[in-house]
């Protein structure tokens, strides 16, 4: 192992010594110092998923969560400099993590948590306005089928066994009553100007959406969204897309808006 790596792994894990050849300008003891800054940068990592995954923390209390957190950064450093993009894999963690397994909806809500702070940092795009979607979609119902919608992209999907909008939901105000957490939702996640915002929908509207950022067409889109659930609404699904500002563009054929 090289020097640098011993010295990162050693930050990680606090069952290693301190690497060997530091020492300190002011002639402190080096293991001392070095036992300060590993704190210091578990803290931080730990800190971050913390910002990151709140629900799941309020959910397990801190103790519980700083424990698992520690555990994830020592099997998983960062691997790379944005500290915004740390934690990706934490909810297949958690997943995994045998003592979180008396909360089974805890890693689909660390998935929704984590697609919140997708969004929040998505790239920005301009939404057409009511009336600009309006003309296209008006303008020739024989093609309306061959459609290409095109999403913002902060919009993502994510369907689950457990409760986790309402769970989530539940844990902006501090409530949890009325809540089952064995009803199976799928969520709707994008940022609306710089609220990121989170919806309960059908797993219709998830294929639906889905299909669309596999840019199939909009025949094709709803015969997959209506193939998963026959109770689709397309009318509602487009309805709430575009009341929230979420769709881009519209491509039919050669012809392309804005």
């Amino acid at each position: 192992m090289s020097t640098q790596a011993d010295f990162a792994a050693a930050l990680l894990d606090p069952q290693r010594v301190c690497p060997s050849g530091l020492f300190s300008a002011n002639g402190a003891d080096p293991a001392s110092r070095f036992a300060v800054y590993r704190n210091n940068v578990q803290s931080s990592l730990i800190n971050a998923l913390a910002d990151s995954y709140p629900v799941v923390l309020q959910l397990v209390a801190e103790e519980f969560f700083r424990a698992m957190a520690r555990l994830y950064i020592q099997q998983f450093p960062p691997q790379g400099p944005l500290i915004n993009d740390y934690g990706n894999d934490f909810a297949d963690f958690i997943e995994g993590f045998a003592p979180a397994a008396s909360v089974p909806y805890l890693a689909d809500i660390a998935r929704l948590e984590r697609l919140r702070v997708q969004a929040y940092h998505a790239a920005d795009a301009q939404a057409l306005s009511h009336e600009q979607i309006a003309a296209v979609l008006s303008s020739d119902s024989q093609a309306f089928g061959e459609l290409h919608i095109q999403l913002h992209p902060s919009v993502s999907t994510l369907n689950s066994a457990y409760a986790v909008v309402a769970l989530w939901a539940a844990h902006q105000d501090e409530t949890l009553t009325n809540v089952d957490p064995s009803h199976g939702q799928s969520a709707l996640i994008l940022r609306n100007g710089l609220e990121v915002e989170v919806f309960a929908v059908d797993t219709g509207s998830t294929m639906f959406i889905r299909s669309l950022q596999g840019d199939w067409p909009l025949e094709q889109a709803v015969a997959y969204a209506l193939d998963a659930a026959p109770e689709f609404d397309l009318s509602q699904c487009l309805a709430l897309l575009i009341s929230h500002n979420a769709i881009t563009h519209l491509q039919r054929q050669d012809k392309v808006s804005p």
